[in-house]
């Protein structure tokens, strides 16, 4: 686990909600929502929650353990929760849950999750340092141990 370094200031990271109405254009054959729209739904959170962390622009560098558990059908409300889980010196990995609702009777369950590896970058296009990640409880710890090995896999993956 990374400790505090002096140029890095630690800050905990908050988690982001986004909300969206499932439409018909955005649904297959089966009435359910496209996996592309729910992935581009969920790498925009990602990317909101590592903006709001670091304060600097990002990109996506990868996708990781995306989850489709249950599908999304159409007019349902869905919700994108977003966090950043473990910070490298310029990445930062992103857990994005998605959850689904019957707008007419509440009913709510989880749909998709997966795992963003976003990068700050500079001005001139190189990346930038991150703050630190504060772990503020049990739970946050517990994600950071699975950030960090989504990111062990990810370094293992480019330098293969």
């Amino acid at each position: 686990m990374l400790t505090s370094q002096p140029d890095r200031p630690s800050q905990i990271a908050a988690e982001e909600r986004m909300a969206d109405i499932v439409l018909p254009n955005q649904s297959n054959g089966f009435g359910t929502m496209f996996g592309g729209d729910v992935m581009a739904m969920m790498d925009k959170a990602a990317a909101i929650a590592a903006l709001r962390f670091c304060r600097q622009p990002v990109v996506t560098a990868s996708t990781e353990r995306i989850d489709f558990r249950t599908p999304i059908r159409q007019n349902e409300i869905i919700e994108a929760q977003a966090r950043v889980v473990y910070v490298g010196r310029t990445s930062m990995v992103v857990r994005v849950r998605v959850y689904a609702e019957h707008p007419l009777l509440g009913d709510r369950r989880i749909c998709t999750t997966g795992y963003f590896s976003m990068v700050a970058v500079a001005r001139e296009g190189k990346p930038a340092s991150v703050p630190m990640l504060s772990l503020e409880d049990e739970e946050a710890r517990e994600e950071w141990t699975i950030g960090e090995e989504i990111h062990e896999t990810i370094q293992a993956r480019r330098s293969g």
